[in-house]
């Protein structure tokens, strides 16, 4: 049994085929940004997907020519009533028309599901209760997911952890998305601990550590300030989670998103867990499973292939 996902997200158009023996295939294209910018409209995304998503397509099945048994896309960014945005329409209605050209079954999921589901390939959680941080330009979230339902417990209530790298990056000259570049740019430096953390129970500012961190930028060489970013979003993001283990009594955490594919912060988290005792047992997504991805979603549809008889 093999499943097409498609997911077109804000910054990212990607398709995958997966099947029940554990193949996996996947295309997947960055959306293009004009140098200087920091993202993108959701119209201008629309029409990049538009243009990207068919070609990506024919090359995903020019190397694994198959005929699917389901299709499914992720519709929303989010489990949550009235998530919306634009950008996942062109794969959700692409997937529909796929699935009724071929006669197969069609279902519909959500990108962060989509997130989880490849962030646990090959990572080494098989608890079924665990907590999850999904770190990504668009999201700052500790979710609780507990045999598949997925129960918000915190977020970022300004800036997310994607736009504070992508924003310091861009001030600093690097191509967006920065992060490549930032960890790049990081590497011989330590930070000092310069910027304060702000976490409310499980919800966290950081519009405070970015106006820090543009005042710093006068003082600070660019690796410097590099290493101050990831160093402010590991106890950020560490509180956080710690706050949740002491609200939930959950204690395996899985890591993932477009941000945690960084070596650099995943290392930082594992040493500051190690050296404070933090209760905390982390497990991550595959670096190239952490970011935006199809494969998730591809696996989603195949389960509900099996869980729903084929009904979408």
């Amino acid at each position: 049994m093999i499943c097409l996902g498609i997911d077109t997200s804000c910054y990212t158009t990607s398709v995958a085929l997966a099947d029940d023996q554990g193949m996996l295939r996947s295309r997947r294209r960055l959306l293009p940004v004009r140098e200087g910018d920091a993202g993108l409209r959701q119209s201008d995304g629309v029409f990049l997907h538009t243009r990207q998503l068919p070609e990506l397509i024919g090359q995903l099945f020019a190397e694994a020519p198959c005929r699917p048994d389901c299709v499914c896309a992720s519709a929303s960014p989010r489990a949550e009533e009235g998530s919306y945005m634009p950008v996942f329409l062109v794969g959700a209605g692409t997937g529909r028309s796929i699935a009724s050209a071929l006669g197969v079954p069609f279902f519909s999921t959500h990108h962060q599901a989509g997130h989880l589901r490849a962030a646990r390939v090959d990572s080494g959680l098989e608890a079924e209760t665990y907590l999850a941080l999904h770190l990504s330009g668009g999201t700052t979230d500790v979710l609780l997911c507990d045999r598949g339902r997925i129960s918000p417990l915190g977020t970022c209530l300004d800036l997310h952890a994607g736009q504070l790298v992508d924003r310091i990056g861009v001030m600093l000259g690097l191509p967006f998305p920065a992060g490549p570049s930032m960890e790049r740019l990081a590497e011989g430096f330590e930070a000092r601990g310069l910027i304060a953390s702000s976490v409310q129970g499980t919800s966290c500012h950081l519009s405070g550590a970015e106006t820090r961190l543009r005042q710093l930028s006068a003082s600070l060489e660019p690796g410097a300030l590099a290493a101050e970013t990831y160093d402010v979003l590991c106890r950020t993001i560490l509180k956080m989670l710690e706050n949740a283990v002491h609200e939930t009594g959950v204690r395996q955490a899985l890591l993932f998103g477009g941000v945690m594919s960084s070596l650099r912060l995943r290392r930082l988290c594992e040493e500051r867990v190690r050296k404070r005792r933090i209760p905390l047992e982390l497990h991550f997504g595959k670096p190239e499973l952490s970011g935006d991805n199809a494969v998730g979603v591809a696996l989603t549809g195949l389960e509900r292939m099996v869980t729903d008889g084929g009904h979408s």
